[in-house]
C-alpha cells in the first residue's frame, strides 16, 4: 500500500495486549510498523489525537466481496436458500475484471470504515463466461488485490479450488466460471499468482478447499500441499448447512470434518469456516489439530444456517475468528457480540465470552489466521493498525472509564469508528474514507451490474 508516513498518535484510551485498557498511550510509527509505545503520557504537541477507545486493526477472516451486490435484494422473508443461491450466481455471471474491481474497491472501503485493516477474501470467481480463462488467468485475483490496496486494506487472497457443482456433479451455468476443471491446473495458476506477490507484505496468497461438495477428497491433498510449500493459510467452508453433512455422509460415509482430517487438510495454518453443525468427534478433530474456526454470525443467521458451538471449539483447542461472509452486513463488532449472544440463545446461559475474548478473536487471532501473526497488537514491531471507536455516540455514551472495551463490543457499531490507520496509512479520518463518499461508490458499482 502506498501513502504510508512516519507519524505519532496519542490515544485517549488504548486496548493493549493481553486485554488491558490504558489511558494516554503514545504510539510512534515508522513506515508501516509501530516502533514505540509509551503508556500514561499526556498528549504532546504535533501528534494526531485519537479519542475514544483505540484497538488494533480488525481482521475480516472470511469475505465474498461480490456478494455485497445482494444486500437488500436477497433478504426477503419468504425466499429460500436456493433462491438466494440463484441470485448470487446471477451476480457472478455479470462480473468481469473491471466491474469486479469497482465493486470490490467500494466493498473494501466499506470494510475500512468499519475498522477492518485486513480481509481474507475467499476467491472462487476465477474465469470468464463459460469457464474460459482470461488472457491473464489471474485477472480476477489481480482485481481483488488492487481493490484492497486502493481501499487501504491488506488482503489474504484465498484462492478456492472448485471442481464439482455438488457431490460428484458436473459444474454448469455460472459455476463454470468458478473452476479450473483440474486440480493441477488450479495449483499451477495459484502458484503463479503467489509468485507475483511473494515478499510484498500487504498481500498473502493462500489456498482454499471451497467445500467437500466442490472439491473431491482425492484432490484436497494438492491444496494442503500448496499451503505447506508456501507456508500459506488454507481455508475451507465446512458444515455450514445440515444438507451438506447429510450428502457428505451418504457419499463418503464420513462427516465433512472427518473427510478433511483423513486427507490432511486440518492443522494450525488451516481455518474451517462456519463449522456450524458438528458432532463431538468433529469438535475434537478440529480442536486437536489446532485448526482455526471462522464464524460468520450475520450471514449464518441471514441464511438460516444455525448457530455453531464456538465456545466448545475454542475450549477444545481451535482459535476462533470472525468473518462477514456474504457481506449482508459489514460490522465486525456485530459479528463479535453475536458469538456471545448466539451462545446465550442456544444454552439459556450468559457469560460464555468476555469482551477481551471477542476483541482477541477480531484482532490478533483473525490476523494470524490470515498469515499475519505480527498484526493485531499495539506493540513495537507490529503492523501499524489503529482503529479508534467513539465513546460519546448515542450507542456508547455513558461508558465511563471502567468498561470501555465492554461498551465497544456490546454496544458500539461500525458507524462509531471514526479513525483507521492501516499499515501506517490513514485511510479513515473523522469517519470518512480517504477515497471519498463510499455510498455513491457502492451504488454506482452495483447499478452497473444491474444494467
Amino acid at each position: 500500500m502506498g501513502g504510508v508516513s512516519d507519524l505519532s498518535y496519542w490515544c485517549e484510551l488504548a486496548w493493549l495486549h493481553p486485554g488491558e485498557v490504558v489511558a494516554g498511550v503514545l504510539v510512534q510509527v515508522e513506515g508501516s510498523r509501530i516502533c514505540e509505545v509509551s503508556r500514561g503520557v499526556p498528549a504532546p504537541r504535533g501528534v494526531v489525537r485519537l479519542t475514544g477507545l483505540t484497538v488494533p486493526g480488525l481482521a475480516n477472516a472470511h469475505s465474498h466481496a461480490f456478494h455485497r451486490a445482494l444486500r437488500g435484494q436477497a433478504q426477503g422473508g419468504t425466499e429460500s436458500f436456493q433462491a438466494w443461491r440463484e441470485r448470487m450466481h446471477a451476480v457472478a455471471a455479470r462480473l468481469d475484471p473491471d466491474t469486479y474491481l469497482d465493486l470490490a474497491r467500494a466493498t473494501f472501503a466499506e470494510m475500512a470504515l468499519a475498522g477492518i485493516t485486513c480481509v481474507g477474501e475467499f476467491h472462487y470467481l476465477h474465469h470468464g463466461v463459460g469457464g474460459r480463462p482470461y488472457a491473464d488467468p489471474n485477472a480476477m485475483g489481480h482485481a481483488l488485490i488492487r481493490a484492497a490496496r486502493e481501499a487501504g486494506l491488506r488482503i489474504t487472497l484465498l484462492d478456492a479450488c472448485y471442481l464439482t457443482g455438488g457431490m460428484g456433479a458436473t459444474p454448469s451455468g455460472p459455476q463454470l466460471r468458478f473452476g479450473d476443471r483440474d486440480v493441477d491446473r488450479w495449483a499451477e495458476r495459484v502458484d503463479a499468482l503467489a509468485g507475483e506477490y511473494a515478499g510484498s507484505g500487504d498481500v498473502v496468497v493462500g489456498g482454499a478447499v471451497h467445500s467437500v461438495r466442490a472439491c473431491p477428497p482425492e484432490r484436497m491433498p494438492v491444496v494442503a500441499e500448496f499451503g505447506h510449500r508456501r507456508a500459506a493459510p488454507v481455508h475451507v467452508q465446512v458444515s455450514e448447512r445440515r444438507t451438506e453433512n447429510r450428502h457428505c455422509v451418504e457419499t463418503y460415509c464420513a462427516t465433512p470434518v472427518q473427510v478433511l482430517y483423513e486427507h490432511g487438510v486440518l492443522g494450525p495454518r488451516t481455518t474451517a469456516v462456519h463449522a456450524t453443525h458438528l458432532s463431538d468427534v468433529d469438535v475434537a478433530l478440529l480442536g486437536g489439530s489446532s485448526t482455526h474456526v471462522c464464524v460468520c454470525p450475520t450471514t449464518e443467521r441471514d441464511l438460516a444456517d444455525g448457530i455453531g458451538p464456538a465456545r466448545r471449539l475454542h475450549d477444545a483447542g481451535s482459535p476462533v475468528t470472525l468473518g462477514s461472509d456474504s457481506n449482508a452486513m459489514i460490522d465486525l463488532l456485530e459479528e463479535a457480540r453475536a458469538v456471545e449472544l448466539g451462545e446465550r440463545l442456544t444454552t439459556g446461559e450468559r457469560g460464555h465470552w468476555t469482551a477481551a475474548d471477542l476483541l482477541r478473536s477480531a484482532t490478533m487471532v483473525g490476523q494470524a489466521s490470515l498469515g499475519h501473526p505480527d498484526a493485531g497488537f499495539i506493540t513495537p514491531g507490529a503492523w501499524a493498525d489503529l482503529v479508534s471507536v467513539r465513546l460519546d455516540s448515542v450507542r456508547t455514551a455513558g461508558a465511563g472509564s471502567g468498561c470501555p472495551a465492554e461498551t465497544v463490543v456490546f454496544g458500539a457499531s461500525a458507524c462509531d469508528v471514526h479513525s483507521v490507520v492501516s499499515g501506517g496509512r490513514r485511510v479513515v479520518v473523522e469517519g470518512g474514507h480517504v477515497l471519498g463518499d463510499v455510498g455513491p461508490m457502492l451504488a454506482d458499482a452495483i447499478s452497473a451490474l444491474r444494467e
